[in-house]
Formats: C-alpha cells, sequence, structure tokens
C-alpha cells in the first residue's frame, strides 16, 4: 500500500511576504518543501530583509541564495523570465539559466567573493520562450551577507536593454547609410557650417574635384586660398548674411589640385543652399552641384569642330570629304585631289562619280541613299581610277554629323586605301593553300615507310624467313621508323618554335666546334649521295653565344638540305667567317637551285621545291622555316640565294660574336657497343602488347631474363618477388600510370638497387624533366631504337661494375 504526498497546506508567511503584488502572492502560496530555502518562517533575516526590498520595488530584481543559489525574484523580473517563469521560483540559479550560465558564473563568482560587479548592454543568447534569441541586459550583481558576516547569496537589479540596443543599432545602420548615400553621390554635396564656412562633412566627388581631403574641421579660404580672389568666399558669405540661396551655371574655377602643381581651370554648376537652425537663423551652407568641365568642354569642341575638322581631314592619309544632309558633296580634302588628279569644278559639280569603277558605282550609290534616309552609317568597298589610269580598292565610310538636338548637319566621310589588305588576304590564301599541299605531302610521307613496315610484319608473322632475311627485313623496319621518327621530331619542334614554347640553354661556343659536329651529323647524307663536302674554318675560334644543341641542328638541316638537292656526286662546302662584330656560316651547294619565284618565301612554313611524283627528295618543307626562327631566336638572320634553277644554291647564317669565350667543351662521341646481360633479370611495363613483346625479343637477344607485365598492378605484384636490374616502364599505361607506378615502386626496399627506364611518346624538355622527377633513372622516346637500348644497357652494366670495384 502507497501513501500520497500530504496536500500543501500555505504555512504562515512572513512580513517580507505580506505584499509584493502576485510574485509576494506566489511565494506565500509556493510549497516550500523541495527548495533548498525552506519554509519563510525559516529564512535568515538578512534574506527576508533583502526580498521585502526586492518585492517592492518596481525595478527587475532577483536575488539567489544559499550553496545552490536559490532563485527568488519580483514580477518586473518575471516578464524577463518569459516561459521560465513561474517554475523559476526557488529553483537553483543555474538550472534556470543554463543556456547563459558560462557568460555570467564569472560575474557570479566575483559577487560570491564580495566583489560588486556591474554589465552595461551584455549580450547574452537566451532560450526563455522556446527558441533561442540575441538579448542584451545592463544588470549589477551585488553580494548579500548573513547575519554573521559572511555572503549568502546574491542579489541582482538588471532591465533588459534588447529594444534600445536593437533601436540603437537601426538608427546607426541608418546613418551609415544615409552617409555612405552622401559620400558616393555621383555630384558635389558639401556641408558648412559657421560664418567662415568651415567644412563639416564633404563626400567623395568634392574631394576628387578639390584634390584634397584634409577639409573637415577648416574653413573654404584655407583649404582652398586660390579662391578667395576668384569670388566664390563672396558668394558663401553673401547667402549666409541674406539666407537667400544662389545658383551658378558652368562657372569656371581655377583649383590647384596637388601641392606644387599650376592651377587647372575646371567648371562647376552648383546651388548654395543656406541652413537654419530650430530659431530660422543661418547656420551654415549646403553646396549640391556638378563637375560639368567635360560637358563644358565638348560644347566647346563641337562648335570649333567643323574647322578642326577640316583642317584634320587635310592632315590624314584617308581620301576625305564632306557632304550635305541630303548627299551633296561640298568639300574634299587635299589628297583627294591628288590622287584622282580632278579639278574643284569637276569634283563639286557631281564628276566624282567618274572616278569609281563603273561596274562598282550602282552598289556605291544604292548604299548611299539608304544611309542618307535612315541616317545610319555607310560602308562600301568600291575601286577608284588614280592619276595614272590604275584601279586601287578602297574601304569607303561615312558617319552623321549631328547638332545638340540630333539633327544631321553635315556627313563626313574618308576612303582608306585597302589595297594591300587586299593582297594581303591573296597571300593567305596562297599560305594556307600550300598547308593544304604539306597536309597531302604529310599523309604522302607517313605511307610511305608504313608500306615496307606493313610488309615487313606480314613477313615475319609468316615464318618463312631465314634468319638473313629476318635481319635485312628487320633494317628495313629500323630505316623505316628512324625516319618517320625524323618526320615527327621536325613537326613538334616547328610546333614548338611557333608557339614560343623554345627554351634556349644560352652558353658562349665556338661556331668552328659547333660546324664540326654539324658536319659529322650530315655525313651520312653526304655519304650516301657521294657528295664532296669542303670544311673552311678560321684558324681562331670564334665565339657565339646560344644554345649548342639547337646551332648543331641549324647546321646539319642546312647541310643535309643541300644534300638532298644536289644530285649524286656534287660539291658541297661550309665556311665559317669572321666579319666585324658577326660570324657568319655559309652552305653551299652546286645542286638544282631555287627558282627565283620561290626564293623570296624559301623560309615559309610549308613550302618546297617542285618535286616528281615520286617525291625521292623526301621531307616535309619545315627544315629551312626551322632554322629561320631558330637563328632568329638567336639574335642572328639568315638568307639565301641562287643564280635560278640548276645553279646551285647559298644559304648564310650570321650571328653576333661574343669576345670572351665560355669554358664549355663539345661532347665527345662514343661508339656503340652491347655487354650481354648474363641472364640479368629485366621486367617490362607495357599494356600495348606488340610493344611489349618486340622489346622483350631484343633483349632477350642480347642475353637478359625478360619478364613482360600489360599493368602496374601485376608489375607491383611481381617486381617485388623478381627484383629485376633494369624496368622499362610505359607513361601511358591505364589505370595507374607510369609516374604514380614508379613511385610505388621506389618505396619497395627490395627494388632500393632497379634501374627504372620510362619510355614515352612525349619528348619534350619539360615530359623528361616529369619523369625524372618522379623517380625514373631516364626517359625514353618512342620509337626507341635498339641503339638506344643498348646504350641503356651498357650504362647498368658500367654502374654494376663501378659497384663492384668498390667492394
Amino acid at each position: 500500500m502507497t501513501t500520497s504526498p500530504a496536500p500543501h497546506v500555505p504555512s504562515a508567511a512572513p512580513a517580507c511576504l505580506s505584499e509584493g503584488g502576485q510574485m509576494g502572492a506566489m511565494m506565500r502560496a509556493h510549497d516550500w518543501r523541495e527548495s533548498p530555502l525552506g519554509p519563510p518562517l525559516g529564512w535568515p533575516v538578512a534574506l527576508r530583509a533583502v526580498v521585502a526590498l526586492m518585492l517592492n520595488s518596481k525595478f527587475p530584481m532577483f536575488i539567489a541564495w544559499g550553496p545552490r543559489l536559490a532563485f527568488l525574484y519580483n514580477d518586473s523580473y518575471a516578464e524577463i523570465l518569459g516561459d521560465k517563469h513561474p517554475d523559476a521560483l526557488g529553483r537553483p540559479f543555474h538550472e534556470i539559466w543554463a543556456e547563459i550560465w558560462d557568460d555570467i558564473w564569472p560575474s557570479i563568482d566575483e559577487a560570491l567573493h564580495g566583489r560588486a560587479t556591474y554589465h552595461e548592454n551584455l549580450p547574452l543568447t537566451m532560450n526563455r520562450r522556446g527558441y533561442e534569441e540575441q538579448t542584451w541586459f545592463t544588470f549589477s550583481y551585488s553580494p548579500v551577507y548573513d547575519g554573521e558576516g559572511g555572503i549568502a547569496g546574491m542579489f541582482c537589479a538588471v532591465v533588459e536593454t534588447t529594444e534600445q540596443v536593437l533601436v540603437a543599432r537601426h538608427r546607426a545602420e541608418e546613418i551609415e547609410r544615409m552617409r555612405l548615400l552622401f559620400q558616393e553621390a555621383p555630384g558635389i554635396l558639401v556641408v558648412l557650417r559657421s560664418p567662415s564656412h568651415t567644412f563639416e562633412i564633404a563626400n567623395d566627388a568634392y574631394l576628387k574635384l578639390i584634390g584634397r581631403t584634409d577639409v573637415v574641421g577648416r574653413n573654404v579660404a584655407d583649404v582652398m586660398p586660390e579662391v578667395r580672389d576668384q569670388g566664390f568666399v563672396t558668394l558663401l558669405d553673401e547667402v549666409y548674411r541674406s539666407g537667400e540661396a544662389h545658383v551658378g551655371r558652368e562657372m569656371p574655377i581655377l583649383l590647384q589640385r596637388q601641392p606644387g602643381e599650376a592651377l587647372e581651370q575646371r567648371f562647376v554648376s552648383f546651388i548654395f543652399q543656406p541652413i537654419r537652425d530650430h530659431r530660422g537663423a543661418v547656420s551654415g551652407i549646403f553646396v549640391e552641384g556638378s563637375d560639368v568641365t567635360e560637358a563644358v568642354l565638348a560644347t566647346r569642341a563641337l562648335r570649333e569642330s567643323e574647322q578642326r575638322l577640316r583642317q584634320l581631314a587635310n592632315t590624314i592619309p584617308q581620301l576625305a570629304w564632306i557632304a550635305a544632309p541630303d548627299g551633296d558633296i561640298h568639300w574634299f580634302n587635299d589628297r583627294w585631289f591628288a590622287f584622282t588628279g580632278a579639278s574643284s569644278r569637276q569634283a563639286l559639280q557631281g564628276g566624282w562619280r567618274d572616278w569609281f569603277h563603273p561596274d562598282d558605282l550602282p552598289l556605291l550609290m544604292a548604299q548611299w541613299n539608304r544611309s542618307l534616309v535612315s541616317g545610319a552609317p555607310y560602308e562600301v568597298t568600291a575601286r577608284m581610277r588614280g592619276t595614272g589610269g590604275d584601279y586601287r580598292s578602297f574601304l569607303i565610310v561615312a558617319a552623321p554629323l549631328r547638332d545638340a538636338d540630333g539633327t544631321i548637319v553635315n556627313w563626313f566621310g574618308t576612303n582608306t586605301d585597302v589595297t594591300p589588305i587586299e593582297l594581303a588576304q591573296q597571300e593567305l590564301k596562297e599560305a594556307n593553300r600550300r598547308k593544304d599541299e604539306f597536309l597531302a605531302m604529310l599523309a604522302h610521307e607517313l605511307r610511305n615507310p608504313l608500306a615496307p613496315i606493313s610488309t615487313a610484319a606480314e613477313l615475319l608473322r609468316l615464318g618463312v624467313l631465314d634468319d638473313a632475311r629476318i635481319r635485312q627485313t628487320s633494317a628495313v623496319i629500323g630505316r623505316q621508323v628512324e625516319h618517320m621518327t625524323k618526320l615527327v621530331d621536325d613537326l613538334l619542334d616547328v610546333s614548338r618554335v611557333t608557339r614560343g614554347l623554345v627554351t634556349l640553354r644560352q652558353e658562349t661556343l665556338d661556331l668552328n666546334a659547333i660546324a664540326t659536329e654539324a658536319v659529322e651529323q650530315a655525313g651520312a647524307s653526304m655519304d650516301a649521295r657521294q657528295h664532296r663536302l669542303t670544311v673552311s674554318l678560321p684558324a681562331e675560334a670564334t665565339y657565339v653565344r646560344g644554345d649548342r644543341t639547337r646551332l648543331i641542328q641549324v647546321l646539319s638541316n642546312i647541310l643535309n638540305n643541300a644534300a638532298r638537292y644536289t644530285p649524286p656526286g656534287g660539291q658541297v662546302a661550309l665556311a665559317i667567317a669572321r666579319e666585324g662584330n658577326e660570324a657568319s656560316a655559309t652552305v653551299s651547294d652546286n645542286g638544282i637551285g631555287i627558282p627565283a619565284r620561290l626564293l623570296p618565301h624559301v623560309f615559309d612554313l610549308f613550302t618546297q621545291a617542285e618535286r616528281s611524283p615520286d617525291r625521292s627528295q623526301g621531307g616535309l618543307g619545315l627544315g629551312l622555316a626551322l632554322v629561320k626562327s631558330l637563328v632568329e631566336l638567336h639574335g642572328g638572320r639568315v638568307s639565301a640565294s641562287s643564280a635560278g634553277v640548276g645553279q646551285g644554291s647559298c644559304f648564310r647564317i650570321q650571328l653576333p660574336t661574343v669576345e670572351v669565350p665560355g669554358s664549355g667543351t663539345p661532347a665527345v662521341a662514343r661508339g656503340t657497343t652491347v655487354r650481354h646481360g648474363g641472364q640479368r633479370r629485366l621486367m617490362i611495363v607495357d599494356d600495348n602488347a606488340d610493344a611489349a613483346q618486340t622489346l622483350a625479343l631484343l633483349l632477350d637477344a642480347t642475353g637478359y631474363a625478360v619478364t613482360v607485365c600489360g599493368s602496374g598492378a601485376e608489375a607491383l605484384a611481381l617486381a617485388p618477388q623478381q627484383a629485376p636490374a633494369l624496368m622499362f616502364v610505359d607513361i601511358g599505361l591505364p589505370g595507374m600510370d607510369g609516374y604514380e607506378l614508379v613511385q610505388r615502386l621506389r618505396a619497395l626496399p627490395e627494388l632500393a638497387g632497379t634501374r627504372i627506364v620510362a619510355l614515352t611518346g612525349y619528348g619534350q624538355p619539360e615530359d623528361r624533366a616529369r619523369a625524372l622527377a618522379a623517380g625514373f633513372d631516364e626517359h625514353l622516346v618512342k620509337p626507341v631504337q635498339g641503339k638506344a637500348i643498348y646504350e641503356v644497357l651498357n650504362r647498368m652494366a658500367g654502374k654494376e661494375t663501378q659497384r663492384e670495384t668498390q667492394r
């Protein structure tokens, strides 16, 4: 059996609760049995005294008493509690205001330690109506002492200032908005105070006009002493004295806009409006206006326009004329008469039509009449006859000249000779035609090597060849691949040069050494056609500043060109000389020569001499264009000459010399040998099965044990097990590319001694740099020739030998 708690019967209340409005009545009726304060009759005298003070005050107050800071409050504070009232009565302080406890506890703690605190407009985020709201309060916390002098609680007098804070903020925002509108107004806005016209505020437009910023608190005469004698201060004095506004229109004013600068004339339109105080007396002047300098100057310019237009029209290179609104031309400039040879009488009586081509005149007149009716600008192209009787093309344009009301008062027209532009367009069409020919030629050049490669591949597939014929077939494929690689390299070089992507690695070079290396590179071409090559070098070094690789490329291109276009058994000569501050390299031959019509275009892209249908010379017509671009990048120039077809040709390169030689020396060429692997293990990672298989066969032939992987994941699985001495990795792998693969391989301790070589179709310097940065030891460009593979194997073998020696 359970018993219900006894019903609460209000006990007798102390005198402190005898009044106090609603809260006094609520305290008298409250069940204090669960409260840490206990029944009111048992409350300490000090608490009763403070409660009596609180309940009889109209100001919001509360008391927090005892160890748990039990909460008591008056009627005015109940409104602040919102929905927390009446449950807050007698509960611990921190339970009532839990959401702001962290904000107010430091002040409570101060009061409980005997130090009163005060806060004005303290922001607090409260939840007193079921939602969070931003509030502001001004309040004071004071300690309350018990009868023994100890601190038993705290007392707070508080007022909510949320509405006042929000009103003040809104007022400040409105004031700021008005200030911004004032400051950013496009016109001049100024407020002056007192008889001395002291600046109270001035907007940006005004400060920009006068060229000053430090004006507030200073008077006009002090800020702008230059205006004292211009009447403006006198006008302000009169407005202030009389109380009558003054309006000024397009008034000139001289301003010193920057210290030390000459006076600058501006024009302003304004109103000086008196400001009156509450008694009606003038206390200041409001200035509103605009800087109308541009408009005034434009009006003046318009008045002088026709005279200046005529003067100007006689100085321009075009043929110029002025016509009335009805189209009657009443003025021509001197150049019009000089070109046509017509007299004023002939031209001004309508005879100007006679100087236009009869076929063009109908369209010209029809368009002119349409513009006269519509007022739209006039534009047409027509041919005009000059004094020599030849016709030239002119772009004829005219625009209406209007007055302030928009009425057409005249037409001003010009005839611009566009004959050079039309010729340039024809040249552009010719260049486009040559480009199309080049593309056809490129297709031909690429198909040529594909035919023997295709045939060789078929022969190898059939398996009917003996070892000798297999080697012969392999040689065919190698030569054709080398030829195609050269074509692609030329295309890439030209592309990089024309896009400005070539960066020269400048150093001081001996042009004699450059010539020697170029001769070595061109030697095969010379020998193949049984040419006699004569080289003439000066006894002393000839120093230039340049990129060794590119200069060798330039000379070898010209030498190969000479070999190609000189019949077998011909004569080719290379001469290096110094002429003043320039060094020259001249290549001459007794070959097929250059036709006169082709000579001016010999360095243009896609230009070649005429070929027979079989194109026995080969090439894409890019070499000389590349030569010209590279020479000009070096600050030099190149020229070509020929006496004509069958008379040979001469190419001359001129470069600026330098006096101080560099320390660089030409690289020494090394022969290529193959060290056999002795069953060292290699790995190839390439998703192209044909490419991987052919490379594997080549490596297998040199005595290496080769593993082929078709993906990065497969290589990651096998490489730690096999620990290959060398890996060839394709960059363009699916999924995990070569860059990611090499980084993961480098993290494997089993591959610490493995050399990894990148295989890629991208051969620019930035591609090589990226590969080396990713972790590759070397970078080979596809298609990779056997010679390059052998060199990699030799370098690997050399490093292993070096390690063995060090051990």
